[in-house]
């Protein structure tokens, strides 16, 4: 069984668990799939907005794609949400790839 079909097992036993559903977009995007990785990660942040890590992964695959305005807009509500939960580190490395995106 690869690491996919590990996830995807995992995810049936616990649908709302962030780390399992951020892992398996990565994986997505590994294999090319940006789109559904792009879907796993907006449904993950709408599930559980705090998941700040999830923010950055979003946004780069949004750039990625040429959806500047949909990095942007989830690059600062990543930054919002890392703000409220005093992830200092998580808000600079939004901030940053906001930056780079928009000057």
């Amino acid at each position: 069984m690869d690491r996919m079909e590990q996830l995807r097992t995992l995810l049936e036993q616990s649908p709302k668990d962030s780390f399992l559903r951020h892992a398996l977009a990565l994986e997505l995007q590994k294999t090319g799939e940006d789109g559904a990785a792009i879907r796993q990660l907006e449904s993950l942040l709408t599930d559980d907005p705090g998941y700040v890590g999830s923010y950055y992964q979003l946004g780069k695959l949004l750039e990625k794609t040429g959806d500047e305005q949909g990095a942007i807009r989830w690059y600062e509500q990543g930054m919002k949400q890392a703000r409220a939960a005093g992830e200092s580190r998580a808000y600079n490395e939004l901030q940053s790839a906001l930056e780079e995106l928009t000057f």
